[in-house]
């Protein structure tokens, strides 16, 4: 297993989190956070405004994924739940989350990747029309 930088240090800060919405206009990540109980989605929240306020945001919380179409994580633990949501950089000010899940094992499920993938590809596609 590879060393990992306990911190990604940007060279600017993100500004804004985005969550991705499909071409109907659904939002996965939204429909994600409604299953949380009250608790575990104060966390994600909390996570998600470290990602908007932070200069350098230690690798516990935000993490490149290797092997992917650079995918980023976000990592969450509330309790003993573990909840990880995927996404991908549009700009230097500009996180989207495309997919969320809660961890159950140690390695992330190819199809989650697959998934984030596919969604990354779909934004970008339709962001140039």
């Amino acid at each position: 297993m590879p060393k990992v930088n306990p911190q990604v240090n940007f060279d600017f800060v993100i500004r804004e989190v985005k969550f991705y919405a499909t071409s109907t206009g659904r939002s996965p990540i939204e429909e994600f956070l409604d299953t949380l109980s009250a608790k575990q989605a104060q966390k994600v929240t909390w996570t998600l405004e470290l990602l908007e306020e932070m200069d350098s945001v230690p690798a516990q919380y935000f993490q490149k994924m290797v092997n992917t179409d650079d995918l980023w994580e976000v990592r969450v633990k509330a309790g003993s739940n573990i909840f990880r949501l995927l996404g991908f950089l549009d700009g230097a000010k500009l996180v989207v989350l495309s997919h969320a899940f809660q961890k159950k094992t140690q390695k992330t499920p190819r199809q989650a990747i697959k998934l984030a993938e596919e969604r990354k590809r779909d934004y970008f596609t339709r962001k140039k029309k």
